[in-house]
């Protein structure tokens, strides 16, 4: 991401106080401190920096007496994302598409258990044979027995995982390759 600069400005009319680049938290480059140390040493200009911070001070608790509290605005940055690690980006399908796998394997096993459990095998197995479409012995439990669909979707999920893994690599690339023609996707941040 591109760092963000800030033009120090010359005042003519008033004394110059260092200013310098602020970070992207709320905190100040300069602290209190290093500004009260720049300031003039001659009494009279002392005196006048006082009274305008007394004055300042008492218009800020007038207008508080007699109005609402201002409420702060949230600040708002503009980003874009420019680039993608493609490294980063396979470990990180890598870990979701076998998060996705295992979650699969476990929800196919609960729906096997659930429809075991009603007698959905039993009794399609018993309309086969009342219809005669059976050539032979037909026993849908034992074709679809909790092992065979397990190993089943397991295979799948294996090949699952790699296929979305090698597809989100290549998306990674391809975003780049478009983000270096466009500027890549633009994002914009507030703080609440």
């Amino acid at each position: 991401m591109d760092a963000l600069h800030e033009e120090p400005s010359h005042e003519e009319h008033g004394p110059r106080v260092a200013r310098s680049a602020r970070s992207l938290s709320s905190n100040p480059a300069v602290s209190e401190n290093q500004i009260h140390e720049t300031q003039p040493s001659h009494p009279m200009e002392q005196s006048h920096v006082s009274s305008s911070h007394e004055q300042a001070r008492a218009h800020s608790a007038e207008r508080s007496a007699g109005q609402k509290p201002s409420v702060p605005r949230a600040r708002r940055m503009k980003l874009s994302v420019t680039r993608v690690d493609p490294w980063s980006v396979t470990k990180v399908s890598f870990l979701l598409a076998i998060a996705g796998g295992i979650i699969q394997i476990v929800a196919v096993g609960f729906i096997w258990f659930l429809l075991n459990s009603i007698g959905l095998f039993d009794s399609v197995t018993q309309l086969v044979s009342e219809t005669g479409l059976d050539a032979g012995s037909f026993d849908l439990s034992s074709i679809l027995s909790l092992g065979t669909v397990l190993s089943a979707v397991t295979i799948f999920s294996i090949f699952e995982v790699i296929l979305v893994m090698v597809l989100a690599t290549i998306g990674a690339f391809l975003y780049n390759l478009v983000s270096a023609l466009v500027g890549g996707v633009h994002v914009i941040l507030g703080d609440d």
